[in-house]
Parts: C-alpha cells; sequence; structure tokens
C-alpha cells in the first residue's frame, strides 16, 4: 500500500481526503449525475464503490430497503473474488472473519442400512496452485460493509440513498448531454408513492430478479424452472452429525439433499435443504411452507444423527430457477455496435440461478468489476463510449456459462447417485472435483476484442492464458527485499499494467531488452505511455510499467534500473521504488517456472484493470503494443 505520496497525512490511509465538491450532508436530491446504480447489492455496492473514488464522477445509488443488510442471502466468496478483494485492500480482513473452506465431504445411503447415511468421500475444497488465496464464507452483508466503507472514505464521501427506488426510465438517444430521465420512488412509510426525477448519463440496474430496470429497457429473463422447493437457514445448533464444520453435501436414500455450508464465528451454519418436487404450474409460495418445515426435513435426511436448533438467525424457501437475459443494455440487436449504451445490468437483473453452486454474488460482483472501470474510462475522456459495447459481450458469456453449470449441478445435488462401482465415487463427488475451477471462479474468458489480444505469442508465457484472470505468483520487491505476491500489485484503480518479464542475463544493464523497452515507453513519439498520459499527471497515472527479473534480489541494484522503472512522481517528485521485483529462489517458488515464462526470450504481459490478462507479447513488439492500447485509448 502506497500513501504519503503528496505530502504527510497522519492517520488512517484508507480514508482519502474529502475532494472540493463533496456534500456530506444532502437535503434533496441532485437533478443531475453521472450515473445512476439501482440497488445495494453486492454488483451495486462493487460498482459504486469503484465509482466513489473519482473525484469528478458523481454517482447516485439508490436502495428501496431502509438500511443496510444485516443477515441473510449469500455467503460464499471464490477465490476469484478474493483476489478481487485483494485490489480492494479488504482481502485480509475478510480471511480473519471468515471460515475458510478447506474440505468437502460427501455423504450417501449406507447399502447396510439405506434409512442411515453415510460418509463415501472427501476432497480438498480447492485444489493445489489454483490460486493464493481461500474460498471462505461470510455474511453477505460484511461484504456490503466492506464496500460502504470505500465509498464513505472516498474523496466522494459517497452514502446510499435507501428508501427508494427506480420505478422508470426513459432514454432520449438524440439528447446532448444526460440522455437518461429517471423517475425514483420513495418507499418509506411516511412518503410512500412520492416521486423525484433525476438525470443521468447513465443508469446501471443492480435492482435484482425482478428489476424494474431491466423492464424499462424491454428486457426478459429466458430460461427454466427446475419445479423444486428448497430451504435454507442460518442456525445455531448442537448436533453429532461429525461434519458439521466442513463443507458437506449429503443425499440420503429417499428424503431428499442437504448442502452443510459452516459460517464464520465458528457457532453458525448455514443449511441448505431441499423440500418438496412442485407440479409445473405450482409456485412455492403454493405450498405454505415454514421454517418448521425446514428443520423437520433436515432432521429426517441427517438420519441417524440428530440436530437440535436453538436459534434461526435468518431463512428462505425458494424455487430452484435458471434464467439469463438477452444482452446486458439497452442496445437492440439491430444496433449493436451503432449505439452505445446508456442502461445496463448486473447481478440478479440479468441472471439467476440456485446457490448451490455459490456463484450469485460472485459472478454479480465480477459483472460490475467488468463495468466500473469501463465506465470511468469514458466518463474521464481517457476512453470513447464505445468502450462500453463490450461489457454486454464479456460478461452475458460469462453468465451463460454459470447459467449453464448451476442447471447441471443442481440436478446433480437434488438427484442421489450410487457410488460407481468402478472408481468407487459418487457421482456427485466426481462432478464436484471436475468442475472445482468452475466454482473457484477461474474459467472465466474473454475471447478476443478491442481490450483482448489473439493468442499469437502466448507461448511466451503459457501460464497466463490470454483473456482470463492474471495468475499471481510470488516475487521478491528489489528495493526492500519484501516477499509478496505479484498479482497484488494491481489495485482497483483503473489502471492497466504492462508487467515485462526479463530475458536471461538482463539485469535491467543499459541496451539491454528491458531498458530498450522502458527507453521506448518513457519517450518514443508512439509510446502508449506519452500517447495517452495527460501532461502533469504522474508517468503511470494511465499505464503502470513494472519489471520481473530472473536474478535474486541481492544480485541487482535498484538504482541501475531504468529510469521508468524508478518514476519521480508526486508534488514533491518522489522515488517510487515499488516497480521491480526479482523471482524468489529463496523458497523455490520461481514465477517463470510457475508461469511458463519463456526464460532466455522473456515477454510483455498487459493486464487490464479487472485482472485479465489482455496480452502475452515479445518484448521488442513496440509498435503492436502500442496499437494494443490506441484500439482504446484516446491520444491526449
Amino acid at each position: 500500500m502506497q500513501y504519503h505520496l503528496n505530502g504527510f497525512h497522519p492517520g488512517d490511509p484508507d480514508i482519502s481526503p474529502a475532494a472540493a465538491n463533496t456534500t456530506i450532508e444532502r437535503a434533496r436530491l441532485p437533478r443531475e449525475v453521472d450515473v445512476v446504480i439501482a440497488g445495494c447489492g453486492p454488483a451495486g455496492l462493487c460498482l459504486a464503490a469503484q465509482l466513489s473514488r473519482i473525484a469528478e464522477i458523481s454517482t447516485l445509488i439508490v436502495e428501496p430497503k431502509a438500511g443496510p443488510m444485516e443477515r441473510g442471502q449469500a455467503d460464499g466468496i471464490n477465490v476469484r473474488s478474493m483476489e478481487m478483494f485483494q485490489a480492494f485492500g479488504f482481502a485480509e480482513k475478510i480471511k480473519r472473519e471468515s471460515v475458510w473452506i478447506n474440505e468437502t465431504t460427501f455423504w450417501n445411503p449406507d447399502p447396510a442400512d439405506p434409512a442411515r447415511i453415510r460418509r463415501v468421500g472427501r476432497v480438498q475444497d480447492v485444489a493445489d496452485g489454483l490460486s493464493e488465496m481461500p474460498h471462505i464464507l461470510i455474511n453477505q452483508a460484511r461484504v456490503h460493509d466492506m464496500y460502504l466503507d470505500i465509498m464513505r472514505n472516498s474523496p466522494t464521501r459517497l452514502e446510499p440513498e435507501y428508501d427508494l427506488k427506480v420505478a422508470t426510465l426513459s432514454v432520449d438517444h438524440d439528447a446532448a448531454d444526460y440522455p437518461v430521465t429517471v423517475t425514483l420512488e420513495h418507499t418509506s412509510p411516511e412518503r410512500l408513492g412520492q416521486t423525484e426525477t433525476v438525470r443521468a448519463r447513465y443508469v446501471v440496474g443492480c435492482d435484482g430478479a425482478r428489476s424494474n430496470v431491466r423492464n424499462a429497457i424491454g428486457g426478459a429473463l429466458h430460461g427454466d424452472a427446475a419445479h423444486q422447493a428448497w430451504g435454507v437457514m442460518d442456525v445455531l445448533a448442537t448436533t453429532d452429525f461429525p461434519d458439521y464444520r466442513m463443507k458437506a453435501i449429503i443425499q440420503s436414500e429417499s428424503m431428499g439433499s442437504i448442502l452443510v455450508l459452516p459460517r464464520e464465528g465458528g457457532y453458525l451454519v448455514r443449511l441448505y435443504v431441499e423440500l418438496d418436487k412442485l407440479n409445473e404450474d405450482e409456485r412455492v409460495a403454493d405450498r405454505g411452507l415454514g421454517i418448521d418445515d425446514v428443520i423437520a426435513k433436515c432432521k429426517r435426511i441427517l438420519h441417524p444423527y440428530t440436530i437440535d436448533v436453538k436459534e434461526v438467525v435468518w431463512w428462505s424457501i425458494y424455487e430452484i430457477g435458471h434464467r439469463l437475459t438477452d444482452t446486458f443494455d439497452d442496445v437492440p440487436k439491430a444496433l449493436v455496435g451503432k449505439r452505445t449504451p446508456r442502461v445496463m445490468l448486473a447481478g440478479d437483473a440479468c441472471h439467476t440461478h440456485s446457490p448451490k453452486a455459490g456463484q450469485g454474488m460472485n459472478v454479480s460482483m465480477g459483472d460490475t468489476f467488468n463495468l466500473g472501470w469501463k465506465l470511468i474510462s469514458v466518463l474521464t475522456g481517457r476512453s470513447g463510449p464505445e468502450l462500453l459495447q463490450t461489457y454486454s459481450a464479456e460478461r452475458w458469456a460469462a453468465a451463460k456459462g454459470l447459467v449453464d453449470f448451476d442447471h447441471r449441478w443442481a440436478r446433480v445435488v437434488g438427484t442421489r447417485s450410487e457410488v460407481d462401482a468402478n472408481d468407487a465415487m459418487p457421482r456427485f463427488q466426481r462432478e464436484f472435483i471436475n468442475n472445482g475451477e468452475f466454482t473457484a471462479g477461474l474459467t472465466v474468458r474473454y475471447e478476443p476484442s478491442v481490450l483482448t489480444g489473439t493468442d499469437s505469442w502466448q507461448e511466451l508465457a503459457t501460464g497466463f492464458p490470454i483473456g482470463m484472470r492474471f495468475h499471481s505468483a510470488p516475487v521478491i520487491r528489489l528495493a526492500d527485499a519484501k516477499p509478496m505476491h505479484l498479482g497484488h500489485a494491481i489495485d482497483a484503480d483503473n489502471r492497466w499494467r504492462i508487467f515485462t518479464f526479463a530475458p536471461q542475463d538482463d539485469s535491467g544493464q543499459a541496451g539491454g531488452a528491458i531498458d530498450s523497452l522502458c527507453a521506448f515507453l518513457e519517450s518514443a513519439p508512439d509510446s502508449p505511455v506519452r500517447k495517452h498520459t495527460r501532461s502533469g499527471e504522474d508517468i503511470d497515472a494511465v499505464i503502470d510499467v513494472r519489471a520481473v527479473f530472473q536474478q535474486g534480489f541481492r544480485d541487482l541494484e535498484h538504482s541501475a534500473m531504468p529510469a521508468l522503472l524508478r518514476p519521480v512522481k508526486g508534488i514533491y517528485g518522489l522515488c517510487d521504488y515499488e516497480k521491480v521485483f526479482c523471482a524468489d529462489l529463496k523458497s523455490g517458488d520461481d514465477i517463470f517456472d510457475m508461469r511458463g515464462v519463456d526464460r532466455r526470450k522473456g515477454c510483455v504481459v498487459v493486464v487490464r484493470p479487472d485482472q485479465y490478462v489482455a496480452q502475452v507479447l515479445p518484448i521488442d513488439a513496440y509498435s503492436t503494443l502500442a496499437q494494443f492500447f490506441a484500439g482504446f485509448l484516446l491520444p491526449v
């Protein structure tokens, strides 16, 4: 974490100085804003946290509930989301508070007595080498709290407007500015039904499966339902079930299935309990099921083990559904590529599924982590509005993969499977293992586009697949010999990264490959750093260049590095000492070996602001590098 660049400021470095135009207390809503966000769920708050850090962007986020969430709803955080939390700066806090899912166990009916269940398998929950981050469970409300802290400590001091929802909106595509007119409706008892109007440049609907924003742009969710009722409850209970603090998947002979998910704090546990099969024309509400039905069914499935529920913290009954919108924005198919979006959707507003795959909150945050930096780039004049066309294309494909997977997985969990005689493993355990990378959130791959290159030079770094998330690895920071993960140098600050991996025998010396690349980036007229960084800005304000060397940190001198890797920044011209890294030779976790980087040639890895690999290029591919950035960044 870097701070004190523009002078010493005591106190918590996570609290930024308030921007000059910040209004801490607002008596009335603004008439015009850059972005209206509908909904304070994980998607809306993830987006608001990003926008709040940019002083020149005005944001209004509204929520029909009376205040922040306190309990219930989603709880699973996969490793990809934890990597994202690292970029926001609160991964360590989440790791401390949460329960880590280290092992998953599987239970089937006992062949000797099918009325009883028995453990038939267990597996490490996250396979070795997938990520440095754990799979964790924590109350969704605590994730909300983390984003709310970022917002209230940001330069804009952004706070949600509660008791307020987006009722309708309209878009005037001929308007020069603020083309979206939003009608907001009060939901508090004393103002129920009263409305106000706000004009916006962009609107993002994060307002759930019954999204008014989606309805306003003519969108719809398409898909099917499994016609199966499930109950979910967070409980404090006593039990003799031996895997109560493990993630456990239980399939009984005839009573149905249970998912056991331990929760943070050491005592709380979440139980997903399969209830009744529904008729084709029946809704779960028609059954009149309640918490007593959930507890009773749970007890029957757990036989011969017992459970005594002392307190129900939260519960719900739901029907499994798998649905997806045609598009994540307001551009009709006939106008794709001809019109830029003004209204976008994220989270449950555009994809719904069962909670048993543990992906809902994760994919929703992934939506707006993808969208946030793009909106910022457009609103700050770094990119043209056509950049926003990439959002729907990229995230629709990611959501389609989730819905398809969830469709299969919900049926695996809800259908009892015998142990395969050939491998002595039940189907649901085998499927769990085979889908490990998916449930970890690591299979999203963006197709080649203006933001993502082709695999022409993928062989230079086979462990950094283009279009997939940047897979971090250990390094040593040269200036202070700090062991760290290279991916942790990527903050959620909207900047692009160029990681240069030095060829063998390159120590940053004059005339070497790294020095020549740095000279081009620092001084050449067609350098993307020069072309897209404004006068008076720090040299890494848009594109952050860093280098990784093969030698140990004691074999190199920071003072001998090219000037671009020792940039002077801020009002005092202070040196940034955090741009140069070395392979971690002491631990043996050599990033060049771990990520398949060509030792002889080295390479350049370009990473997007949302931590996805955009390009792998030869170190001397200067013109290709420049052309890539020119495809979406405007010249200054």
